[in-house]
């Protein structure tokens, strides 16, 4: 227990781990330590990673496993070093079978705490079977499968690269994580993929057959080749036609509906504005031509008025001619 807690006040220079001691919790083959404001996240995290201890197509684990929970971000990055990703919330150590995450302080970007421990610790127990051999996109895409990161699926549903880019090939997916922010992003949404594509050809032996003709052969190519018969760059087609199939469409029509959207708040705003000032405009014409329209009936009153008070009598009209009798015509005379 001593030692445990003393990764907690030796990890930032200064701690004052006198004033909390913090806490120790050890069950199965797991030990959390954390401070005292995060006792209750660390028994929950204790308990689900005992309730779900296997993981897809692997041997069950049996390393022990460090979790340290670190108070704040500030405290996380003390610990884990100056090399950590920005946009990591939680860190797995393999070779020391250690895994540092935040504690209840994190921020909402930092997701779920036991879906992230799951993650860290599918990365430890992929390691414990597999030793060095998984690179890094096989490493991040399993870790996303086995803790049903579906986010990750609707992230790279929705992504406009699928639209515009070329799905890479494994080789170049590698790559991609180093570059980080938006790039590392897709690269952990296409290994997600490839995972799931690999773990579906397996039928309902799933990932363990590959597993076990990889590390017997130590080779990848050689793995697929034994458990799916087909060459790594016959799954390279695979996997980007089925993600074509299965995602293109849909991402267009997402992204074509984000488009329009995205047009809909622009120019809407601006066609009711326009509507409003047409609409004023309407009704200052219509006030005007009243206006207008009265006033002339105002005038001409008023010339009537003035007329009938100056006339002249002898201006008056003269009286009506009385038609002169004269006898019927007599045709006789």
């Amino acid at each position: 227990m001593v030692v445990a807690l003393r990764l907690l006040a030796s990890a930032v220079p200064g701690a004052a781990a006198a004033q909390d001691p913090g806490i120790r919790l050890d069950s199965g083959r797991f030990t959390v330590v954390a401070e005292r404001q995060d006792e209750r996240l660390a028994r929950a995290l204790l308990a689900a990673a005992q309730r779900n201890d296997s993981f897809p197509g692997l041997p069950r684990p049996r390393d022990r496993v460090l979790i340290a929970i670190a108070p704040d971000a500030r405290r996380l990055r003390a610990w884990v070093g100056p090399y950590a990703p920005e946009w990591g919330a939680a860190f797995a150590f393999p070779d020391q079978r250690k895994i540092v995450m935040q504690g209840r302080g994190a921020g909402s970007d930092a997701g779920d705490p036991v879906g992230v421990l799951r993650h860290e610790l599918a990365h430890l127990a992929l390691h414990e079977a597999m030793g060095g051999l998984p690179p890094r996109w096989f490493d991040e895409g399993y870790a996303s499968v086995a803790a049903g990161e579906f986010s990750r699926e609707q992230a790279f549903e929705t992504s406009i690269g699928m639209v515009w880019r070329t799905l890479p090939t494994l080789e170049q997916l590698e790559r991609g994580f180093v570059r980080g922010g938006m790039e590392a992003s897709w690269s952990y949404a296409m290994a997600h993929r490839v995972v799931s594509e690999l773990d579906g050809l397996g039928g309902a032996g799933g990932l363990a057959n590959f597993f076990r003709y990889w590390k017997s052969t130590g080779s990848f190519e050689k793995g697929l080749r034994q458990a799916y018969g087909m060459t790594g760059e016959g799954f390279e087609k695979h996997w980007r036609d089925a993600t074509r199939r299965r995602y293109g469409a849909l991402s267009f029509v997402t992204n074509v509906s984000a488009a329009l959207g995205l047009f809909a708040v622009v120019l809407v705003p601006l066609f009711l504005q326009r509507r409003a000032r047409d609409r004023k405009k309407l009704e200052a014409m219509r006030a005007a031509d009243v206006a207008q329209e009265a006033a002339a009936r105002a005038s001409a009153l008023q010339a009537i008025l003035d007329g009938a008070g100056t006339a002249d009598p002898d201006d008056a009209l003269p009286a009506p001619a009385v038609p002169q009798y004269s006898p019927p015509y007599d045709h006789d005379r």
